[in-house]
């Protein structure tokens, strides 16, 4: 039974001019979930990614602690675009501009309530985009491997969400709590894709000091 470890980047670089780079922590994130996803026993692993550059870069330091490269980049695994999501909800494409984090999730988790609720069709299009890719993954991986996606917080969140059956409090609560570097886990079987543990960042809780949510 294939298992498909969706990895959350490490720590970006939120409150600069590009939000999309690792910062020094958020490369050591990746390289500890990378030694912890080795510890567990990958099984030959495929290593795919989002386009997105903290993400492509998180799975290339990950791919080193299992001795493979990443084989592949699906934009399909990309983030939503939070920060311009934000700027159009203000009405101000500057607005997410020093904007302190816990200001920024109180509007983030608005946007997404907005787009989920009113049933808007770029929300629909991301997941459905997001839910094609992992099943499409799945079916490709050759037996007796399993993968491990290179990823965001809104991806595993909406990927989780679409599994259990969630509602959109229950997605938006997800996404609110991801952990950089965490991993979420998911099987493959006959009976199709199922959800085995959401955000496990037991590999970071022994320092404090790694426990980043952006």
């Amino acid at each position: 039974m294939p298992v498909i470890y969706l990895l959350r980047h490490g720590q970006a670089s939120f409150g600069t001019d590009d939000y999309d780079v690792l910062s020094d922590l958020g490369r050591r994130q990746a390289d500890i979930a990378g030694q912890e996803l080795a510890r567990r026993g990958v099984r030959s692993p495929v290593v795919v990614s989002g386009s997105l550059r903290r993400q492509i870069d998180t799975a290339q330091i990950a791919a080193k602690s299992l001795n493979v490269i990443p084989t592949g980049i699906d934009s399909r695994f990309n983030e939503f675009d939070a920060h311009a999501a934000v700027n159009v909800h203000l009405g101000d494409a500057m607005a997410t501009r020093g904007m302190p984090s816990s200001q920024f999730q109180q509007h983030l988790d608005a946007v997404m309530t907005d787009w989920m609720e009113n049933g808007k069709s770029e929300w629909q299009e991301f997941t459905d985009g997001v839910f094609a890719a992992l099943t499409e993954l799945a079916d490709s991986l050759p037996s007796g491997s399993d993968a491990i996606v290179a990823t965001s917080a809104g991806v595993s969140a909406v990927l989780a969400g679409r599994l259990l059956g969630a509602d959109t409090q229950g997605v938006i609560s997800m996404n609110r709590v991801s952990v950089n570097a965490s991993i979420t886990t998911v099987v493959a079987g006959a009976r199709g894709l199922s959800l085995v543990s959401f955000n496990d960042h037991a590999h970071v809780m022994g320092d404090r000091s790694l426990l980043t949510n952006r």
